[in-house]
């Protein structure tokens, strides 16, 4: 190795990270246990270690130094001096080079080999000798960075919670295969924002991407032993490092550069965020990062036995986000996020990991209340995955004031209705409404409620209702991987067919999810490519398909269910009715209904209809008061108060027609949609038998 020559000075503990600030760069790293830490600077290809220079000083737990002669650009990594003794939780091995939790860049890749790993692979003491194989060469380096970005006059969109849509996507697998945006942005950042990109979201209505894990995450070996990748990103290495593979500039301004198009076209930007794992695994896992850095501090261990780790993810390690330090790592990332990269929210995976004190889940949890008083992060949107692996993990309805969650009780319900389980209207009446009974405490509004069909992780829309069963074949696993009850049905044929009927049937049930979806209240996601009809062959997780089984075919778009679905959502957007800022009252004392549910009979529901498990059918009369306090009325454009239009909407999960009988109105009533009818608009006068077809959805609004 060279000579030491760069100089070093004694620098600063905070802010932790390589900081640039114009004249050098301090490093800081936290670490409880480590003896010496060792700074490892490399040529700007990252294939030989230039220098390695000892941090020099050691204040409250970090390890620091200042290297005046280093600009933004450099590689580096670190080398950590600690004990070897994994009985008791540490496994400290200067041999491996590690990544820099505070990263905010990344050059390369994993290139695998048994040097990963700090103890010898096939050893007969397994996890508990010591490997001094060097790592360097296979891998990624940590780059220096200058944050600098001219932002001009971006101005986030703001967009209040009751008019968001949501729309769950993969930057690489949204514009990977689409036939408008250059060949060289596809998959990218730049192929996100490009113009065809944009302006479909916008033909859409969409006011928010819901971004699948953009943080720097690593390929499992065993999948590219397989010749497969991670493609969903939840194995993250780095939580302030922009994932390479995303970026066709290579720099962190591709990222930025996005954010500041999206939100010119008011379209906000929210990160699917794994806080709850890393990419590390279980006590086999190999050592990239955290674990050689202070593996006791960093992870939640088996208290009697800390060689293994608790793990509540099922991805072989939980973060202990109850350590300060640990806890300031998540909120420091965070906050970079938001003030550096200008997001709008996140989506927590697994949040339920996150949220436990010990090994029980909290509502009071330390997560929750450092991001509750935290002026920057308890503004923007916060977005739970309610549930994790661990005991007591599924908190659907549990989480406290400022979060909103993914619904999977939605998702359950609205799947089987229309599949046509019998029992489901009174559940059904529930979700529809916002789900006051899982939500309506604490001052909680509907949109805590994440409503959705289909997300990432399932079945796509069009395989819903093509498939009885998963097809994972292609994971390679055995088609033992994915969940087995998905609430499908494949309308008669499994997979694919040319079978007129079949497809008809198929068309009809994607309007009625979808309709139930953007009219029901909280806040609907849409999962990207549903609204043209791409499938996956039946494969409900394609965590490892990075090719065209996950991305979005556009060759041969559904042109009419995207023009239904665009539809679907300005009529949303236009009433605040369906996106009420509060929950119903129903019959509150003193004041007229504003919501009845009916009968086919035209009757409001009663004890004994509710309790007829056989019912398929549900009319949901909306009396248009938008919920917006005592006088319910709303705002229009011209700033003039006015009670939103009366609508009914007609629900017909049976297989019959079923003849519905319309209330009584001060004028008819206009067919607005039909989901089993394409022939536009036609009036009633109230007391006149509506035809409900047979899996079919009507909306009728009164016309004066």
């Amino acid at each position: 190795m060279p000579s030491l020559r760069a100089r070093v000075w004694p620098g600063s503990p905070h802010p932790l990270g390589a900081t640039w600030d114009g004249g050098g760069v301090n490093f800081a790293l936290f670490s409880t246990n480590a003896t010496a830490v060792d700074l490892c600077l490399f040529d700007p290809h990252g294939r030989r270690e230039l220098e390695r220079v000892t941090l020099p000083e050691y204040t409250d737990e970090v390890w620091h130094g200042y290297l005046p002669d280093i600009r933004p650009g450099q590689l580096y990594g670190y080398r950590v001096h600690g004990p070897w003794e994994p009985r008791a939780g540490h496994r400290f091995n200067p041999h491996k080079l590690l990544l820099d939790p505070y990263a905010k860049m990344l050059v390369g890749a994993v290139h695998w080999s048994d040097a990963h790993f700090a103890y010898k692979i096939g050893h007969p003491r397994a996890d508990l000798s010591f490997d001094r194989r060097d790592n360097a060469r296979g891998m990624p380096k940590c780059q220096v960075v200058d944050t600098a970005f001219t932002w001009g006059d971006e101005r986030r969109p703001g967009t209040p919670w009751p008019q968001t849509i949501l729309y769950e996507a993969h930057v690489r697998g949204l514009t990977k295969l689409h036939p408008e945006v250059p060949v060289h942005l596809r998959g990218t950042f730049a192929g996100l924002s490009s113009p065809p990109v944009v302006a479909h979201l916008k033909q859409l209505g969409i006011t928010a991407v819901e971004l699948l894990p953009v943080h720097a995450f690593v390929d499992d070996r065993l999948l590219l032993e397989k010749g497969l990748r991670n493609y969903w990103g939840y194995n993250t290495i780095g939580f302030f490092a922009v994932e390479p593979r995303y970026l066709c500039s290579g720099g962190v301004g591709e990222f930025k550069a996005t954010v500041r198009r999206l939100h010119d076209e008011g379209i906000e930007v929210i990160l699917d965020v794994v806080y709850n794992h890393t990419a590390e695994g279980n006590h086999l896992g190999p050592t990239l990062s955290f674990r050689g850095i202070d593996n006791a501090s960093y992870y939640k261990l088996v208290g009697d036995d800390p060689r293994y780790y608790w793990d509540s993810t099922g991805c072989g390690n939980t973060l202990d986000v109850s350590h300060p330090r640990v806890l300031q790592l998540v909120l420091d990332s965070l906050r970079y996020w938001v003030e550096e990269m200008h997001v709008d929210g996140f989506r927590f995976d697994l949040t339920s990991s996150l949220a436990r004190e010990g090994f029980s889940y909290d509502p009071g949890a330390a997560f929750f209340d450092a991001i509750g008083q935290d002026p920057v992060l308890s503004t923007v949107k916060l977005i739970a995955e309610p549930w994790d692996l661990g005991h007591g993990g599924y908190q659907v309805g549990g989480y406290p004031p400022g979060w909103s969650e993914w619904n999977g009780k939605y998702r359950d319900i609205v799947r089987q209705f229309w599949k046509g389980d019998a029992g489901r209207v009174p559940q059904l009446a529930s979700r529809l409404s916002g789900s006051a009974d899982l939500f309506d405490h604490r001052g909680r509004r509907p949109w805590a409620s994440i409503n959705f069909i289909s997300s990432h992780d399932g079945f796509t829309l069009q395989d819903l209702v093509s498939f009885n069963v998963k097809h994972n074949e292609a994971n390679l696993e055995g088609n033992s991987d994915g969940i087995d009850q998905n609430d499908s049905w494949n309308c008669g044929v499994e997979g694919a067919t040319a079978d007129p009927a079949v497809m008809e049937l198929r068309a009809r049930q994607k309007r009625n999810l979808l309709s139930t979806l953007l009219l029901s209240q909280g806040v609907p996601m849409l999962l990207a490519g549903d609204e043209t009809g791409n499938s996956q062959g039946g494969n409900n997780n394609s965590y490892c398909q990075d090719n065209a089984v996950s991305w979005i075919k556009w060759d041969q778009p559904d042109a009419e269910l995207l023009t239904f679905l665009s539809r679907l959502i300005a009529i949303r957007r236009s009433h605040p009715v369906f996106h009420r800022a509060r929950f119903f009252r129903g019959r509150a004392e003193g004041q007229p209904p504003d919501i009845l549910w009916l009968t086919p009979a035209g009757r409001e529901q009663s004890s004994e209809d509710w309790a007829f498990g056989e019912a398929r059918t549900l009319g949901m009369l909306l009396t248009g008061d938008a919920g917006e306090g005592g006088d319910y009325y709303y705002a229009t454009p011209a700033g003039e108060p006015e009670l939103d239009r009366r609508f009914l909407i007609l629900m017909n999960a049976h297989h019959e027609q079923v003849p519905f009988i319309l209330p009584a109105a001060a004028g008819s009533w206009r067919r607005l949609l039909d989901t089993a009818r394409p022939d536009g608009q036609r009036d009633w006068p109230g007391g006149a038998s509506y035809p409900l077809e047979g899996r079919s959805l009507a909306v009728l609004v009164v016309c004066f």
